[in-house]
């Protein structure tokens, strides 16, 4: 299922292509920070600022004339999950369809280097049991994605499916579209918070390995179509 978004939900464009390969190891998430220990090698380890490896709406708002890829928001569902393209289309894959290969197919057809995963917590702000798991799943992705130099964010979700539910009324979706659109449109929510804060509310999720950590600070190799020599 796939839905078209109306002007005003239309999200900042970028473009940039991207490829590499996968595995499926450790994860941590955090910021992280140079340290060399040899000469010849830069080594990372996970203490770093989001300044050094910010998301695409902060580098868009440090530098209007910043090229990069698009973004990617996704809201996980116990049963089925919303993903939202800051090219203003949004859809609900089901789990069955292995979400995690599903995205990264999607990120190398859409020109997607960053992933915005909604993280569930109480109106207190506090993590909930869902949180943990939102966590895990998060993590496992952010290997696969670092493989290819794409970076993945944790964005508080608070209260975005509510937000999907009310801009589905006020668009005159009728009570059984809502109900089958809320995840892509909960996703949408999320991707629009993550725009209208710039990022600043953004947590980077961050490998372990030293190698991948240091292809996201490399970044996804650069398209010669947008960067010509």
């Amino acid at each position: 299922m796939s839905c078209s978004l109306s002007n005003s939900n239309q999200l900042p464009f970028f473009s940039k292509r991207a490829s590499t390969t996968l595995p499926f190891p450790n994860f941590t998430t955090s910021s992280l920070q140079l340290h060399s220990d040899k000469p010849c090698r830069r080594r990372l380890r996970a203490l770093l600022s989001i300044q050094e490896i910010p998301p695409n709406a902060l580098r868009r708002k440090n530098d209007p004339l910043w090229r990069g890829g698009f973004s990617l928001g996704v809201d996980l569902g116990l049963s089925r999950s919303g993903i939202a393209l800051s090219k203003g289309l949004c859809r609900s894959p089901s789990h069955g369809q292995k979400l995690e290969l599903r995205l990264l197919e999607i990120a190398e057809n859409e020109e997607v280097d960053e992933f915005i995963i909604g993280l569930p917590k109480s109106w207190d702000g506090k993590e909930t049991p869902q949180s943990n798991k939102v966590r895990s799943v998060a993590g496992r992705f952010a290997v696969l994605a670092a493989h290819r130099g794409w970076r993945v964010y944790l964005q508080d979700e608070h209260g975005t499916s509510t937000e999907a539910t009310n801009r589905m009324i006020d668009m005159g979706l009728n009570k059984s579209t809502r109900q089958n659109k809320v995840d892509a449109y909960a996703a949408v929510m999320v991707l629009e918070r993550y725009f209208s804060m710039f990022g600043e509310g953004a947590e980077l999720v961050l490998p372990k390995q030293l190698d991948l950590q240091e292809k996201l600070q490399r970044g996804p190799p650069m398209d010669i179509d947008f960067y010509p020599e």
